[in-house]
């Protein structure tokens, strides 16, 4: 079965920086938790911070991509670098994908982890910019696509399109499990 990352938060944990949650609604979420195809996670957790904490933004809203490449940071509200538990964080949603072979992630927009179409511009004055968030842009890199919580539809066409291409009868071997002649 194919699995799908998602947002923590969208599946009612409260893990955001203020101590809630952003449940969605969405039927096709709610069938695929029912199914047991999501894997719930939230990266800045993952990378060690707290719930509640300070908001967090991109400076100058450069996107995840730079704070990848060590071009730009995650700045909280407070003034303190939070750059470091956001790139544990994404590692660890990386780490996590990789070990369930994951293709779909369902990720929160606006994120400065999981925004996967808009990030807040760095300012903390409630204004969003196009960009990625720092998870988004990792995940990304590795040809995991990302969808955010409004485009639902499009991550379940996109997992018709892997479970399609599979070969009727087609054995899918478990990620980490060798076959006899690979020893």
């Amino acid at each position: 079965m194919e699995r799908i990352l998602v947002s923590a938060c969208l599946m009612g944990r409260k893990v955001r920086y203020d101590g809630g949650a952003k449940t969605s609604g969405d039927a096709l979420l709610a069938a695929w938790r029912h199914e047991g195809r999501l894997i719930p996670f939230c990266p800045e957790v993952e990378g060690g911070l707290p719930v509640p904490r300070p908001a967090a933004e991109i400076e100058g809203g450069a996107g995840g991509a730079a704070v990848l490449t060590g071009a730009a940071r995650v700045l909280a509200a407070d003034g303190s670098d939070v750059t470091p538990a956001f790139l544990a964080g994404a590692q660890a949603a990386l780490a996590v994908a990789r070990s369930f072979d994951i293709k779909i992630a369902i990720l929160k927009q606006g994120s400065p982890s999981c925004g996967s179409l808009t990030i807040y511009d760095g300012t903390f004055r409630g204004r969003r910019m196009p960009g990625q968030g720092v998870t988004t842009a990792l995940l990304e890199s590795y040809g995991i696509a990302v969808f955010d919580e409004d485009h639902v539809a499009e991550a379940g066409a996109r997992l018709r399109e892997l479970t399609e291409s599979a070969e009727p009868g087609e054995l899918v071997k478990p990620a980490g499990v060798m076959d006899p002649g690979d020893r």
